[in-house]
């Protein structure tokens, strides 16, 4: 089984940014403890601050591998081209969030991209990565 993670903007900052939100581990550091937990996945990891470059992966991906777990970041509340990829592509896509956005300002309470998904993990911390690996393997 494949399985894809993609990860949006300022995601590449995790372990340092907003640790009281993100908290301080870094995603290598996880994805290390993800790929330990399931030897029999291959997972992939992508991470872009880039709306199109984004697309380009999941397009990429998206006929070939079995799921992909996707986090948008901010382009969760603004990006329709994203959803309308989402529908493009073949394979499941579950919507992963390290916060509880429904928690948060009022902005990030509305995802473009949920419709389109299989479902959407929130709140969980760096463990709805995992949940939504859990979700793709049912």
């Amino acid at each position: 089984m494949k399985i894809q993670i993609v990860n949006g903007p300022n995601l590449n900052l995790l372990g340092v940014r907003e640790p009281g939100i993100y908290g301080s581990e870094s995603f290598e550091s996880y994805l290390a403890k993800l790929r330990e937990q399931y030897p029999e996945v291959e997972i992939e990891y992508y991470q872009s601050n880039v709306e199109g470059e984004l697309i380009n992966k999941i397009q990429e991906v998206g006929f070939s591998f079995d799921g992909i777990v996707l986090n948008a970041g901010a382009y969760t509340h603004t990006s329709i081209a994203l959803h309308d990829c989402i529908r493009a592509i073949k394979c499941p896509v579950v919507e992963v969030h390290i916060s509880n956005v429904h928690q948060r300002e009022d902005f990030r309470h509305h995802s473009f991209i949920s419709a389109a998904c299989k479902g959407v993990i929130c709140g969980f911390g760096l463990n709805s990565y995992r949940l939504a690996i859990e979700g793709l393997l049912d």
